[in-house]
Order: C-alpha cells, then sequence, then structure tokens
C-alpha cells in the first residue's frame, strides 16, 4: 500500500476534529519566508474540511507551488499523452514481463473482483497498480480529491498565482515508468500491499494529518527503500534534488510561497525537511 499511495503519488485536508499537529511548515531564512506543505494526494470527503494550518498558510501566500500543473492534467491532450505512454511500446503485454506464478496470482486478483484482466494487460505495471487501487480504495470512500487538488481549484477561483516544480511530461514520465525493468516485483508487492490497503491507508493519513514525519519515513519512505530502492531513488531524492534549487530560488523571491508536495517528499533524512535543516534554514511546524 505504501508504494501504491505514492504511485498514485498524498493530499490536503482540514478536518473538524483538532489535531496537535499537522503538516504544515514556515521555512525561514534571512528574513524571508515561504510555507511548505505536505500534501495527501486521495482522500474521502469525510477528510475534509482539512486541518486549519494549512488554510493559514494558503491565506499568507501570495503564491501557490504544486509538482506541477494540474490545470492540465485533465486536458484531452494531455490525457492522450499519458495513454499512449502508458502502455508498451512493442505491442507486449504484462505476462509477457512477469513470471508465471505473479500473472496467476494477478489473474485470480482480477477474476476474484470482477476486474477483467484482458482490458489492462496491454498497460505496463504502474498503471495497473493504480487501477487496482483505485477500485480497492473506492469501496471505503477514497475519492479523486485530494489536498493538491482542492487548492489548485482554490487559488484558480480566487486568480491566486500558480506555478509547478515539474512539467507534465516530467510527471507522466515518473507516473509510467514506474516498475519499468522490474515488473515482477512491483506487481507482487502491489497485489501483497493491496490485501491490508484499507488500515494502510488510515495509517498513512493519520500520519499525514499529524505530519507525523517519523511515521511517514517509517510506513512509506524506509519501506520503498528497503524493498525497492531504484524506485525510492528515481521517486524521491532524484525528484528532491531537482527540486530543491527551485525551492530556494522561490525563497529568495519577495513573496511568500505556499509549497505543496507529496508528504514523503519530506520525511526521512534526505528529505526536503531535513535537507532545509542542513542548509541552515529554520524550519518550524505550524500548530
Amino acid at each position: 500500500m505504501k508504494k501504491i499511495l505514492l504511485s498514485i503519488a498524498l493530499v490536503f485536508l482540514i478536518c473538524t476534529q483538532a489535531w496537535a499537529e499537522s503538516s504544515v511548515w514556515k521555512i525561514q531564512k534571512d528574513n524571508s519566508v515561504m510555507y511548505l506543505g505536505g500534501t495527501f494526494h486521495l482522500l474521502r470527503p469525510s477528510d475534509f474540511p482539512l486541518p486549519p494550518e494549512f488554510a493559514e498558510a494558503y491565506r499568507a501566500s501570495d503564491l501557490l507551488v504544486f509538482e506541477t500543473d494540474l490545470g492540465k492534467l485533465n486536458e484531452p491532450s494531455v490525457q492522450e499523452k499519458l495513454l499512449a505512454k502508458a502502455v508498451y511500446a512493442d505491442g507486449s503485454t504484462i505476462d509477457q514481463h512477469v513470471s508465471g506464478k505473479t500473472y496467476r496470482l494477478l489473474n485470480e486478483y482480477c477474476a476474484v473482483r470482477g476486474i477483467p484482466l484482458e482490458n489492462l494487460k496491454h498497460f505496463k505495471p504502474s498503471i495497473i497498480a493504480v487501477t487496482l487501487a483505485s477500485v480497492e480504495l473506492a469501496k471505503f470512500g477514497v475519492a479523486k480529491e485530494g489536498v493538491d487538488s482542492f487548492f489548485h481549484k482554490l487559488a484558480t477561483e480566487e486568480k491566486k498565482r500558480i506555478e509547478g516544480l515539474e512539467t507534465i511530461d516530467q510527471q507522466i514520465q515518473y507516473v509510467v515508468e514506474m516498475g519499468a525493468g522490474n515488473e515482477d516485483a512491483y506487481i507482487a508487492h502491489t497485489l501483497r500491499d493491496l490485501k491490508s490497503i484499507k488500515q494502510d491507508y488510515e495509517t498513512m493519513v493519520e500520519a499525514w494529518r499529524k505530519g507525523d514525519l517519523k511515521k511517514i519515513d517509517a510506513l512509506f519512505v524506509a519501506e520503498l527503500k528497503k524493498t525497492m530502492p531504484k524506485l525510492y531513488k528515481k521517486l524521491l531524492t532524484d525528484r528532491n534534488k531537482l527540486w530543491f534549487p527551485l525551492l530556494e530560488a522561490y525563497h529568495r523571491t519577495p513573496e511568500k510561497e505556499f509549497i505543496l508536495v507529496g508528504a514523503g517528499h519530506l520525511a526521512g533524512t534526505e528529505g526536503i525537511i531535513e535537507t532545509l535543516r542542513r542548509k541552515g534554514y529554520t524550519v518550524e511546524k505550524l500548530l
């Protein structure tokens, strides 16, 4: 589940319950301020409204920065590009990229749940994983809206400036290439994780709401690093390194920015929070 959640890639809420902490940090250095929010990409309607610290950072900011331009994700041309890259260019199918055992398990899983595997077999493993996870998550009310989409919609309505850290093409590439060259292990891990998806999801949401980076690290980051080190490097550390100069550039501007990225990018010794501290920034969690 931990790997699936990041694949579908974490988002923002404001809850009516009172929480002592949140996944929002105030970053300061040389009299300049920006805000950093860890997001959860898929939430339930019951998870709204979001913790007030998110709204506080949003109102205090002149510019919202997301991982990418969310406004373009649903454009027909972008969907067509994603679909084209989501299947194997050579026309092969997933059964040709995984072991016979793993394919049988995949086939059995889909058969029990009435999911037509024939409709999925041309897709790469990351797309299959996202599809299966989405079906399971929908059973307990997880919708497509998360922190990112909530704030993007709000900022658009209020005509607040919006920017992205990555291009749409970069995002598509990250999504479709997860599991590339390691298809068998990726699908096998997905099937195992799906067995406890509800419990894992609820645990992750609770950790995210509290901004409990130690738990997020243990549940997701450290787990991913241990089981799929190449994917960990590609999805987390490599992107964090590419983003960091952009974050520093934003921090040097006179405007106040609210940077919203998946909470997994913030946790761990190689996460953005610890990197900011090592670079001399004052990092204060909003309470």
